[in-house]
């Protein structure tokens, strides 16, 4: 797991056994909230700022060329990946949770579980930019670009799964966890053309420019610290502050096209483009939710 997220799971179970130390120091005598262990669900807001890292795209051209309907050529063009260099985004979300808990030989340890859902929202996009390619038509070397107006790169829904231990006081009970997240992420490239310097000046070689989008669910990890207080037996505000970060995310992409000659002795160009788009996301979420235990 990333070093990051391993720093954050062990300063969150260090700050639970500082808490648990200190509500010792109430008394004893006073009648606890806390259900010895409940089911529960809620419903609150989250606060959301998400970190687009590493993201970077290619793009690979291979295109046959015709001449009064004839093949004459045939090439490939392609380079090194290019990064895109996103900025982060925030978001203030809706967020839903279902939980249990239980104590742990009647102690003031217990543990639990929770399944949250977030509805992230958050987006980057990438304006006018170029991928730098290189290749040849037979043995005949040539460079190019493919020009893109944008690429947008977004996280939307995310499910986490958190298994927590947590140590209670009289109102509510302090946790810390640690587990895996699924997310839904999506790429999207708006108007792409390749061109081609094969006759002494930028050469349209793809046609009309096209658009490509690609949406999967990608497996991740979250680390999480917080505070469930009880208002009353049934019902207890949970507070969190979550840090999750996604695997490596990788998004294909590939179109045909044909961009025939203004007359038939013109060049005409048949091919396909291919590229992909890699790169993950960090999350980090503060929450408030309204519960109750059952």
């Amino acid at each position: 797991m990333p070093r990051q997220f391993l720093k954050i799971a062990f300063l969150s179970a260090s700050a639970l056994v500082c808490l648990g130390t200190l509500s010792h120091a109430e008394d004893a005598s006073v009648t606890s909230l806390v259900p010895d262990s409940a089911f529960y669900g809620g419903l609150g807001a989250s606060l959301n700022h998400t970190s687009f890292n590493d993201w970077e795209v290619d793009a690979t051209g291979l295109s046959d060329v015709y001449e009064n309907g004839v093949l004459v050529a045939s090439g490939s063009a392609g380079g090194p990946p290019v990064d895109l260099n996103l900025d982060s985004d925030g978001s203030f979300t809706p967020q839903i949770q279902f939980g249990y808990f239980d104590h742990l030989n009647n102690s003031d340890w217990l543990w639990g579980a929770k399944l949250s859902y977030n509805y992230l929202d958050s987006s980057s996009t990438r304006e006018d930019f170029l991928i730098p390619q290189f290749g040849s038509y037979g043995s005949t070397p040539f460079t190019g670009n493919a020009v893109v107006q944008s690429m947008d790169v977004s996280i939307e829904n995310q499910f986490s799964f958190i298994p927590y231990l947590g140590h209670g006081f009289q109102k509510g009970f302090f946790y810390a966890g640690a587990g895996p997240t699924l997310s839904l992420v999506k790429t999207d490239i708006t108007n792409l053309i390749g061109f081609a310097d094969v006759t002494g000046q930028p050469t349209d070689i793809s046609g009309s420019p096209q658009d490509f989008s690609s949406s999967d669910w990608v497996w991740g990890g979250a680390a999480s610290v917080g505070m469930s207080y009880f208002v009353d037996q049934s019902w207890f505000v949970d507070v969190n502050y979550t840090m999750s970060m996604t695997f490596d995310y990788t998004a294909n992409y590939r179109s045909t096209f044909s961009n025939p000659g203004a007359t038939p002795s013109d060049p005409s160009y048949v091919g396909d483009l291919i590229g992909d788009a890699t790169g993950t996301f960090t999350t980090h979420t503060f929450a408030l939710s309204i519960n109750r235990a059952f």
